[in-house]
């Protein structure tokens, strides 16, 4: 008998009909995009990291009334860099320098100096707990075991993301029920334990993938960066992945409600269109090169501030540029199969990618 691709080891723990994970995009999160990807019968995800706990309760009640079925909250272990408690208005005004001219030309404000003050995540997670999420999914760390072991408690699905092999052992250590493998070629923020790591550990999802499902034993393992076809999936099953995640591949679709000059930029980018970079957060991620990354990447730049005090460095910038709709200086993450990406509207999209990827399985 042919093998039903559609049941994995992934697919059974997260309760779904079909192996396609929604990336969670914090910051770029749409509630619509998470229930369509749901009711297709993947799992949606919601990246909630920048969110004060009462909006995160209201984002799950919404996603709630938009699908009936499994979907994903996805939050940061790892809320602030080394020295973000410590940064005074001096170094804030000496990292502001570089960015004056870029605000300046969107129409922007200069944002003034304002002391760190952090978003708990243990409050952020608590709501998680109260809310009773099918599945709890994580970057940047793991948490406490007293804090997964009350996941447990509830029945909630613990999807930990690990960018190095190591970090993959350590999450099978810590009990979770799926490991998400993030190669290099991901969009957005690198989740890595150590963000300060993450310039010099930059593997490619091809190596990682094998090593992680060989280091992790009966563990599910999700497959992401650089995936947005069906290509993609087929190539990711076959090398052992329980799943397939997809970010920057579902950026385009109208349930995203990206800014049309950034969604338009992103069709036209490719591979070697974009880089990683600290530019916008303090914290590596990979975006189209845009002139505000390269000049901000450019050899003797001044070093951005820890995160997340760089994030509200250029928040007036990225919002201004958004509105002007200004690629330049927009926060326009994007992965390396950027180009992949279309404008379909995100059900049909995925399950076009499924139909053919499962063809392709058929016919290895």
């Amino acid at each position: 008998m042919a093998k039903a691709w559609n049941q994995t080891r992934a697919s059974e723990v997260l309760g779904i009909e079909y192996p396609i994970i929604q990336g969670p995009l914090g910051g770029l999160s749409s509630q619509r995009l998470t229930a369509a990807v749901s009711n297709f019968g993947g799992l949606g995800s919601f990246g909630a990291h920048g969110l004060e706990p009462n909006a995160i309760k209201d984002v799950i009640d919404e996603i709630r009334s938009l699908t009936a079925k499994p979907f994903a909250m996805n939050l940061w272990v790892s809320m602030e860099d080394e020295g973000a408690f410590d940064s005074t208005e001096e170094a804030f005004d000496r990292s502001l320098a570089p960015l004056t001219n870029h605000i300046e030309s969107v129409g922007g404000s200069r944002p003034t100096y304002r002391p760190y003050e952090p978003v708990r995540f243990e409050d952020q997670m608590q709501v998680l707990l109260d809310e009773g999420s099918l599945a709890f999914s994580f970057i940047y760390g793991i948490p406490s075991k007293q804090i997964l072991d009350e996941f447990r408690r509830k029945g909630i699905v613990l999807i930990g993301t690990a960018t190095t092999v190591d970090e993959s052992i350590a999450l099978e250590q810590a009990g979770v029920d799926v490991v998400a493998a993030s190669g290099f070629e991901a969009g957005g923020h690198r989740g890595s334990f150590e963000p300060e790591r993450a310039d010099t550990a930059l593997i490619g999802l091809f190596a990682l993938l094998p090593a992680v499902v060989d280091a992790v034993g009966d563990v599910p393992v999700v497959a992401t960066g650089g995936i947005a076809d069906a290509r993609g999936i087929a190539a990711v099953l076959l090398l052992g992945a329980s799943a397939v995640q997809i970010g920057t591949g579902l950026l385009r679709t109208p349930e995203a409600k990206l800014a049309p000059a950034w969604a338009d930029t992103i069709g036209k980018t490719q591979p070697e269109d974009t880089v990683p970079t600290r530019a916008f957060s303090g914290r590596l991620g990979r975006s189209i090169a845009t002139a505000y990354v390269k000049a901000a990447n450019a050899e003797g730049a001044p070093k951005p501030a820890p995160y997340p005090v760089q994030r509200a460095l250029s928040q007036a910038m990225r919002d201004q540029a958004a509105k002007a709709g200004d690629i330049e200086r927009m926060q326009a993450w994007a992965g390396q199969a950027a180009r992949l990406a279309t404008t379909e509207p995100a059900g049909d999209l995925v399950r076009r990618l499924w139909a053919e990827a499962q063809a392709m399985l058929k016919a290895s």
